[in-house]
């Protein structure tokens, strides 16, 4: 027999749910799936749950930790430690939960070293499930999960420094822009070769050399957001305010690109080194023949 009481009548009512749904193999070995007072979620049969029989109830059971009450944890945890209860800010911080979950974001992977939310559930449950089980499963998460909820709360405090990392970055890229409206261009177009480091060409892809860029940059811009703005490429962009920015790289993802894109945005295109020495030829060929 299992017996599995619940606190929350919505809980006993979710996993009888998945249990049914995957009853018809154990139902036909006289098995028998009830839910009494609404609360309590029952498993009697003629004998002990043995083989694939206890493995489907386990499985059973771990799916809807980590795919039903998951969600409702992580949304706890945001809201009632972390204090974010603005719906669309919980929805930010659970897609970044769940990029991570999912093994994107592998910057992050740094700070969720040696924690394995799902095989710390299984092995939980394998030694939880046995011949006849009867607990409460808020007890069962309370004591017996608690290093389940604190990797749990682990990567709440991840995508919440990430997402609080996000806000103040797009809030940079939006003073930013607010700098750029409205400024004249000091060049109609600029060619950005980036490699190891990034080179600066004018429209005919001569070189600018550093120590002109240095002289084009706003001083104020600088002295307004001294640690934020790069001085090497994102000051002499901003300063030039050119109103075309031709990218040639081979990492169109890397930070600093995407940076120069959501700050320019309709401004920049992208394209390949190769683009960039088709280019240079082709107006050396036109200097030739004039």
């Amino acid at each position: 027999m299992i017996e599995i009481t619940f606190q929350h009548k919505e809980d006993a009512k979710k996993l009888y749910n998945q249990l049914y749904k995957n009853f018809s193999a154990l139902q036909q070995k006289d098995f028998l799936l009830s839910i009494e007072d609404s609360h309590i979620v029952k498993l009697t049969g003629p004998r002990p749950l043995r083989g694939e029989d206890l493995k489907l109830v386990k499985e059973t059971f771990r799916n809807f930790i980590l795919y039903e009450k998951r969600d409702d944890w992580f949304r706890n945890m945001i809201s009632e430690l972390f204090l974010f209860h603005d719906p669309e800010e919980q929805r930010q911080i659970l897609e970044i939960i769940y990029s991570l979950l999912e093994g994107d974001r592998e910057e992050l992977f740094p700070f969720l070293v040696d924690i394995g939310v799902e095989e710390n559930v299984t092995a939980t449950i394998d030694g939880m499930f046995e011949d006849n089980i009867s607990f409460s499963f808020d007890s069962f998460i309370k004591f017996r999960m608690r290093s389940f909820m604190a990797n749990l709360e682990k990567y709440v405090e991840v995508a919440i420094d990430e997402y609080k990392m996000e806000q103040e970055y797009q809030m940079f890229i939006q003073t930013l822009r607010d700098f750029l409206s409205g400024r004249g261009a000091k060049l109609t177009e600029l060619h950005l070769f980036i490699d190891e480091g990034v080179t600066f060409f004018d429209e005919y892809l001569n070189e600018i050399k550093r120590s002109v860029l240095t002289k084009m940059i706003d001083r104020k811009l600088l002295s307004n957001h001294p640690v934020y703005v790069d001085s090497i490429t994102i000051a002499p962009l901003l300063s030039i305010a050119p109103h075309v920015i031709y990218v040639y790289t081979t990492d169109s993802e890397q930070p600093l690109v995407r940076t120069i894109q959501n700050i320019f945005e309709e401004r920049v295109t992208i394209h390949s080194y190769e683009a960039f020495y088709q280019k240079k030829f082709y107006l050396s060929k036109v200097e030739e023949n004039s």
